[in-house]
């Protein structure tokens, strides 16, 4: 099995699951990958299936009907995955705190390397929330 260190020698290609959001968070994802930011120049790039995907970020508070296809989403991603929870929905549940629906923050669920909060957060902070982790990963080893 490939160790993290070194998987982030290469391109890393983050696959996007949205769990019930208000979209706001997608919205900032999608601004990442357009021309002004362009996650692409710093090496990251959307795919469209988890097995291929070395990261995967995750919008949206966890509800009932979401809890086991992110599980089944987690389970597909190529070993190891690193996990962001990105927006308050996804760290803490802000508003949907103790709901009838919701499942517990998203760390309930599936383990999370990442938090980004904010709501939403932009584009800035989700670009920094990688380049951080990758950084301290790539210097832990």
């Amino acid at each position: 099995m490939q160790s993290i260190d070194n998987k982030f020698t290469k391109s890393l290609f983050v696959f996007h699951a949205a769990c019930s959001p208000c979209n706001n968070c997608d919205i900032e994802i999608l601004d990442c990958i357009a021309p002004k930011y362009d996650i692409e120049r710093l090496g990251m790039q959307l795919v469209g299936s988890p097995r291929h995907a070395d990261v995967l970020l995750v919008t949206g508070a966890v509800n009932k009907k979401v809890v086991h296809r992110i599980k089944m989403i987690y389970e597909q991603t190529a070993k190891p995955c690193v996990v962001v929870a990105v927006g308050s929905c996804a760290c803490s549940e802000i508003i949907f705190r103790e709901s009838y629906n919701t499942c517990g923050p998203l760390d309930k669920i599936i383990p999370v390397d990442i938090y980004i909060p904010g709501c939403p957060p932009r584009p800035e902070a989700i670009i920094a929330g990688l380049a951080k982790y990758i950084k301290s990963r790539k210097n832990a080893g």
